[in-house]
């Protein structure tokens, strides 16, 4: 499971020019499922994102997780994670997981971010989505479990 995380101050994703998912400060999780994922890796994930100090103190280190300022998640699926540009110009995604078993997944992940008491939203699983956001720092971070 990998997932790129960015601090954000706003984020919300479009389907079909309509809103999904809007968050206020806190973290914008693009979430990329593999096909050896399994149900235990949403907890993994979710409770490093949830306890992961990258929000600034006072002295401007990073001290807070998005639970300590009272931070959103905004939660995108994005297969692209997976993407293999050792070969020629096409990337491949054969190590992606195939839709059912990365569906299942990507709800699941969401659950257990919600589990934890943070206010979460997300984009529709398979859809073209329009993300946008607001970058606080900015500050992005790759995870991998």
């Amino acid at each position: 499971m990998r997932a790129l995380l960015q601090r954000v101050s706003s984020a919300q994703v479009k389907v079909d020019g309509q809103v999904v998912g809007s968050i206020g400060r806190g973290l914008l999780v693009f979430l990329g499922v593999g096909q050896e994922d399994k149900a235990e890796k949403c907890r993994e994930m979710a409770q490093k994102i949830c306890h992961l100090r990258i929000f600034e103190n006072e002295e401007g280190k990073f001290h807070y997780s998005v639970m300590d300022v009272g931070g959103e998640v905004l939660v995108v699926s994005q297969f692209t994670l997976y993407a293999d540009c050792s070969r020629g110009r096409r990337p491949s995604f054969t190590q992606a997981a195939a839709a059912e078993t990365a569906t299942l997944l990507y709800e699941n992940f969401i659950n257990e971010l919600k589990k934890m008491g943070l206010k979460v939203e997300s984009g529709i699983f398979g859809k073209h989505m329009d993300v946008s956001l607001v970058n606080d720092g900015p500050v992005t971070i790759f995870l991998e479990c």
